[in-house]
């Protein structure tokens, strides 16, 4: 692995790995996505943003019954990412990206 990586690399494995956390239901929201990867708020709004750039289809669902936007956000559609190659692949983006 390069000591250095592009900046349009980490930001692409950057959004597989968010829309993987999201997916499998470890973070479905911004200070879930915070607390797991430590990324600062800011990236992990702008990479939620991000994935529709992906054709990844992430959409916020609302819980029934409650107020000021509690909800999750979810995968509706992963493009032409392939979901199981992040899954066999994931030790490897965490370590690109520094992410424990």
């Amino acid at each position: 692995m390069a000591s250095t990586i592009s900046k349009t690399k980490s930001s692409f494995y950057r959004r597989l790995y968010v829309a993987y956390l999201i997916d499998s239901g470890v973070a479905t929201s911004v200070p879930a996505l915070i607390e797991v990867t430590g990324m600062p708020r800011r990236t992990a709004q702008d990479t939620i943003n991000s994935l529709a750039e992906l054709d990844i289809v992430c959409a916020f669902e609302n819980i029934e019954g409650e107020r000021h936007n509690i909800g999750r956000y979810v995968i509706r559609d992963w493009g032409a990412i392939n979901r199981r190659w992040i899954a066999h692949h994931l030790t490897h983006i965490k370590a690109v990206l520094g992410y424990p």
